[in-house]
């Protein structure tokens, strides 16, 4: 086959045009067993130019290799535009929709001036768009007035973004929030770390580290194995403290381990004891978390808790050991102290029992001994 070669000083004709008035042939076919089909160079213009009017401007095929190639040394491989479709759309099967690798730049660079996308990339098993850089973004989305990226998925995350070294997702703003999370029915942002902090909140000016606010639900939620939270510094509370739990307590340092409802006295060193005498002036208080009640409020929490430091119901309601051999107890009657070790009895003898009452009974107990909720109100 001869060769041919088209020469053409006019702008106006081509220097090789191939036209074809059939249905489904081509214009132009160039066949190569080992160089390129078809070559195109211009020195100022396009190396190869595809026009179409109702189908697509060039289609690039192959079996092994890349179905389009395209490099530039100093601008960009490849630059898409369209008036009212997509500047660049990648299909895959099985594979990246879009791949964008760079060594010092962008992996993928995508900017539309109205409505459409700057990038798309859509794939039925892989990933619609993967963005790979060795020193800087993966995938970088600005905007002016809108979001800078915004990922959608019908069954599973919209973003997912994982680091070896750094942060999963870093955000940052001038003026509004570094990241914002919205959900319908579910959390509108989870924290959740193996060995570090779920979520970790900071502010170096006069803003707050961690705002949590909801109209009907729980503002900020904390759930933890030892402590479902911790605070280190003052802490102002402008609403109502509610808790579940039932009385006022404070740590004391016991001579030794007491099950909670025991009623404990002062020793002569400081530590508690077991009660073991009637009407006795040095009854501190009572063990707490007996029964259903347990402490709401703990004073004077010592890093190294043991057995030997016990909660001691100050205020409000708990399970006390009561006696009731001597008299029985009704309802609002005065205990204190009894000869039976950590038990409280009625206080038959007022006399006796200025100084040494414990509280009031809040149930009955007819006779024997029993475990029954009273009012701890020393005095």
């Amino acid at each position: 086959m001869a060769n041919l070669n088209g020469d053409s000083v006019d702008p106006a004709i081509a220097g090789v045009r191939g036209e074809n008035g059939s249905v489904g042939g081509d214009g132009v076919a160039g066949v190569s067993n080992a160089g390129n089909g078809v070559h195109g160079k211009s020195a100022t213009s396009f190396g190869v130019l595809g026009e179409s009017t109702s189908s697509r401007g060039v289609v690039a095929l192959s079996d092994t290799d890349y179905g389009l190639r395209a490099a530039s040394r100093t601008s960009a491989g490849i630059r898409s535009s369209s008036v009212e479709g997509r500047g660049i759309e990648g299909w895959a099967t099985k594979a990246e929709g879009v791949v964008g690798i760079s060594t010092e730049g962008n992996g993928i660079w995508g900017q539309t001036d109205g409505k459409g996308d700057g990038v798309l990339g859509t794939s039925k098993s892989g990933n619609g768009v993967h963005g790979k850089s060795t020193s800087s973004f993966g995938v970088l989305g600005e905007s002016v007035s809108g979001r800078g990226v915004v990922a959608i998925s019908d069954t599973d995350y919209g973003l997912r973004a994982a680091s070896r070294t750094s942060a999963g997702i870093r955000g940052s703003s001038v003026e509004g929030r570094g990241v914002e999370g919205w959900a319908t029915k579910a959390e509108g942002v989870v924290g959740i770390s193996t060995t570090g902090n779920g979520v970790w909140g900071q502010t170096d000016g006069a803003g707050i580290g961690v705002l949590g606010s909801s109209k009907s639900g729980v503002g900020v939620y904390g759930k933890g194995g030892r402590l479902a939270g911790f605070f280190e510094g003052n802490v102002e509370v402008t609403g109502d403290i509610t808790m579940s739990n039932a009385d006022c307590a404070e740590d004391f340092d016991l001579a030794e381990a007491a099950e909670p409802g025991t009623v404990m006295v002062l020793g002569d060193e400081g530590a508690l004891y077991q009660s073991h005498k009637p009407y006795d002036k040095r009854v501190a208080g009572v063990v707490s978390g007996a029964g259903a009640f347990k402490p709401g409020l703990v004073l004077d929490r010592q890093p190294q808790h043991s057995p030997q430091r016990q909660p001691i119901a100050l205020l409000g309601k708990v399970y006390c050991k009561v006696d009731a051999r001597e008299a029985a107890i009704e309802v609002g009657d005065l205990l204190t102290t009894s000869d039976l070790p950590g038990h409280a009895m009625k206080a038959a003898e007022p006399g006796k029992a200025f100084g040494a009452v414990i509280g009031k009974a809040l149930r009955p107990l007819r006779e024997g001994q029993g475990l029954i909720p009273i009012l701890i109100a020393l005095q």
